[in-house]
Order: C-alpha cells, then structure tokens, then sequence
C-alpha cells in the first residue's frame, strides 16, 4: 500500500507550508551586525547629541536662558525665523507647481526641467553662496545697477533669503513628482470630464491625495531652511545682530570661547531637528497608508 501512495505525485497546495526563513546567516552574525550598527549610531549620533546638551547645562539653567535673552541670540532668532518663513513657502508654490508639470504633462525641456531641480544637490552651498556675490555684489554682475539705486542684497537679508531658496527649493518638487506620476493623471481626467476646472480638480483631487506627502516635503525644507550654514555664510557677511543666522551666532560663540552660549543655542537647533524628526516619524507612517490605500484604489 505505501509503495502504491508513494507513486502519485504529491498534490499538496505549496501555500499551507510553513514559510522559509531567508536569512541563512548564523544568529551570531546578525546579532554582530546589529551590534555594529547601533555601536555606530550611537558613536556618531546619539554621544554628539547627548554632549551637546551636557555642556549648554553645565553651568546650569541660569546660564542656559541667559544665551536666549542675549540681543545678538534675539536677534539670530527672529532672522532665522524670517528666512525660513519666506524660503518655505516660496518652495512650496515652486515645488507644487513643478511637480504637477512633471507629472502630469508632456513638454519640451521636461528632462532639463528635472536636472535643474537637482542642480542644488549637486553644487556646494558655498559655491552657490559665492556665485550670487558674483552676481549681486558690488563688484558683481548687477552690483553698480544695485548701487545706483541703493539697493542692497549680499550682506543683507535678502541675499541671505536667496541663498536658503537656492540651496532648499529641491525638497519640495523631489517628493512630490514620484508620488504624483505614481497616481497617475485617471482621477484629475474623470474631474475633468465631469465638467471640474483645472483649479477645482487641483484643489479637490490632486492636493487631498499629496496632502501627507506634501506635509513630509515642507517639514524637510523648513528644518534645512533653519539649519543651513554655508550659503548663508558667504552671502551674510557676519554682521552681528543683523545678519547672523542661528548656525552663524554657533559659530561667533564658538570662536569666542563662550562654549556655554554656543553649546545653548546649538541645543535649540538639535531640539529642532528632534522635533523633526519625531513629526517625520510620524508622517512617514501616515503617508505609508496613504500610499497604500492609493495602489489598492488604482
């Protein structure tokens, strides 16, 4: 009998076996690489982190407020503020509107479109802080026109705002693009044909389903807007209690010896980039679903 069940294939569904595992190194050496890579965040994230708190504290809170009520660290703040209050939404509109373009259309010059959005992740920010001095200075290309009209840019705070528009405005337009040419354009032509306008499908259709998407993008390009340094370094010229950004008031303190004040201000940049990180968590979750939810519907 077994010698004649034995003959017949076995027509048993593969599904209801019990799944593989298909990691095939030994315990040991997993455990070894995570150990590694925790070993190394913490070496280089979490021990930098944790000093910098350490030493803004360590002539303690009395010190700490008194870095914040300083008028030079006032002053950074509200210039920081400023600037990324101007840089941001200004990428957003850019962002949007080319993101839509790429995605959504067919044009002449799409591809040369696109380089040109990466251009900033590909020069450095002190190079393109250098090269609006070459242009807008006063030995610039448009710098006696500026003169003559008195009309100041570099050292001043619209150069700084030029500076954290050029080397941010990626941000926006780069998330964006994937998720919309994932979407594809099926949902804006059904509008379209039911008689919605091109505003009324934008508004109804395309910004509900990039909304967490489009939260992630401005959330990354407010934090690099706050946090940018070389750029702004070039363009600022270091004028105290005028031009000083947060990362440029770090590095005065910094140089002077005042480590408590450096170290003070610089916590309220790492307090920042926790704070980012912490909502980008959570957007990253949220915009996961999102997506999820959007192949299901297509």
């Amino acid at each position: 009998m077994s010698e004649a069940l034995a003959s017949f294939p076995d027509t048993r569904d593969d599904s209801i076996r019990p799944p593989q595992s298909v990691v095939t190194e030994r315990p040991w050496i997993r455990w070894g690489l995570i150990a590694v890579a925790l070993g190394f965040l913490a070496l280089f994230l979490v021990l930098p982190l944790i000093t910098v708190f350490a030493q803004a504290l360590a002539k303690g809170w009395g010190a700490y407020l008194a870095a914040f009520t300083e008028p030079d660290a006032r002053s950074a703040i509200v210039l920081t503020l400023t600037v990324a209050a101007i840089a941001v939404p200004f990428n957003l509109v850019f962002g949007v509107a080319a993101a839509w373009a790429i995605a959504k259309f067919e044009f002449r010059g799409k591809n040369l479109l696109v380089t040109l959005i990466d251009l900033p992740f590909s020069v450095s920010p002190v190079v393109s802080g250098l090269i609006y001095v070459l242009v807008f200075g006063s030995r610039g290309l448009f710098g006696p026109h500026l003169v003559e009209h008195d009309i100041q840019i570099i050292f001043a705070v619209p150069g700084i705002v030029l500076a954290t528009v050029f080397v941010t405005f990626p941000f926006v337009a780069r998330q964006l693009i994937p998720l919309m040419q994932e979407q594809g354009t099926a949902e804006e032509e059904a509008a379209l044909t039911l008689g919605a306008s091109g505003w009324h499908a934008f508004r109804t259709v395309t910004l509900p389903n990039i909304r967490w998407g489009l939260l992630y993008a401005v959330l990354l390009c407010n934090a690099r807007a706050m946090g940018e340094f070389g750029a702004v370094s070039v363009v600022s010229g270091h004028i105290r209690g005028l031009t000083n950004t947060l990362p440029l008031h770090v590095e005065i303190l910094y140089n002077e010896y005042n480590f408590v004040a450096a170290f003070a201000v610089a916590s309220l940049l790492a307090g920042l980039a926790l704070v980012t990180l912490a909502i980008k968590s959570f957007l990253e979750w949220r915009y996961a679903d999102d997506i999820a939810a959007g192949t299901r519907r297509h």
